[in-house]
């Protein structure tokens, strides 16, 4: 495993960091997400990334029970706070100074440790004032409940405005956690050089776009039993966009790529995200061990130019690039 820095901090984290979203608490039996965890420790993974909302807190419960017995200093846990858990009332989500205390303390006592080493803003609140939410983030970090403080899926003015209103108030945004392939690029133009400049890393996920680039999809074949695409519970959703039969064919064309550099198409699509220097972690998470096992041979892999030429040319025209996208995408109000 290799290891990076995060943003102009001095954490290191490992650049395959386990993710347990759409899967912990909801789609993989509590055993096997165990397996799982313990597959990535195995492989030299010491960064693990959750948030509340997954599966409705549950998914912390099952990383806390999964990492219990670990040497807690070894360890780089993450967690986020932004949307809805609970049953649902005015304050249960969003990033008010009320949200963020209760927040944090709850996902402490899932994850059983005494403090989270990245504490992440899920996304913009638009209905909170900046000044609060950062204020309350800079108790966050004073307390002791959190080392380092990020963000997700913010905008690139967002970030900025974040940082200055964080460096007055004595601590410094070290993350930001957007989507990120070779299918969705949306950060490049904006939020990577703003980022890039501010000393903020990116730990970007989806970085197999949901399982569209490991090459199992066929153009015009359905899609095979047991997948994401077949999933009713929520993963079927997330992967639908990508199933297009162009998008689906021009991934093909990837596979002599990933064939010439020794490599499956899923690890190929992990080491081009962590081509970019401002990327210090693609999340990656797992329903099997054994896709763990494959999954981290893209540590510390390097893809030569002439074939990081030879991808943007065989994804062509179906690349999604539009800085704007970001700001689309995102929550105009608190969610209920």
């Amino acid at each position: 495993m290799d290891f990076r820095y995060l943003g102009n901090s001095g954490l290191k984290i490992s650049e395959i960091t386990y993710g347990n979203w759409l899967t912990h608490g909801s789609q993989v039996e509590n055993d096997v997400a165990t397996q799982c965890v313990h597959a990535a420790l195995d492989v030299g993974i010491t960064s693990f990334d959750t948030a509340d909302v997954y599966a409705n807190t549950k998914a912390e419960t099952v990383l806390g029970e999964a990492l219990k017995g670990q040497r807690r200093e070894g360890l780089e846990i993450f967690t986020k706070v932004y949307w809805p858990t609970g049953p649902g009332g005015p304050n249960d989500s969003g990033l008010s100074r009320k949200h963020i205390m209760e927040s944090i303390n709850g996902s402490l006592q899932r994850l059983q440790t005494d403090y989270v080493d990245l504490y992440q803003a899920h996304r913009y609140d638009t209905e909170t004032p900046l000044e609060e939410t950062m204020q309350a983030f800079a108790d966050v970090v004073r307390a002791g409940k959190a080392l380092y403080i990020g963000v997700s899926e913010w905008t690139a003015e967002q970030i900025r405005a974040g940082h200055a209103l964080s460096r007055d108030l004595g601590f410094q945004l070290v993350s930001s956690q957007p989507q990120y392939s070779m299918l969705w690029r949306v950060i490049e133009d904006e939020v990577v050089p703003t980022c890039a400049e501010l000393g903020i890393s990116q730990i970007v996920w989806s970085p197999i776009a949901q399982g569209a680039l490991t090459g199992k999809y066929l153009p015009g074949q359905p899609p095979p039993e047991g997948s994401r695409a077949t999933d009713a519970a929520g993963g079927a959703d997330m992967i639908s966009r990508w199933l297009d039969d162009e998008v689906l064919t021009r991934v093909q064309d990837l596979r002599p790529i990933a064939d010439g550099l020794g490599l499956s198409m899923a690890q190929l699509a992990i080491a081009w995200v962590l081509q970019n220097d401002n990327v210090a972690a693609a999340l990656v998470g797992a329903s099997r061990p054994e896709q763990v096992h494959d999954n981290v041979k893209a540590a510390g892999v390097r893809i030569p130019a002439d074939a990081m030429a030879q991808i943007d040319q065989a994804i062509g025209s179906v690349v999604q690039s539009d800085a704007g996208l970001t700001a689309a995408n995102a929550p105009t109000k608190r969610p209920t």
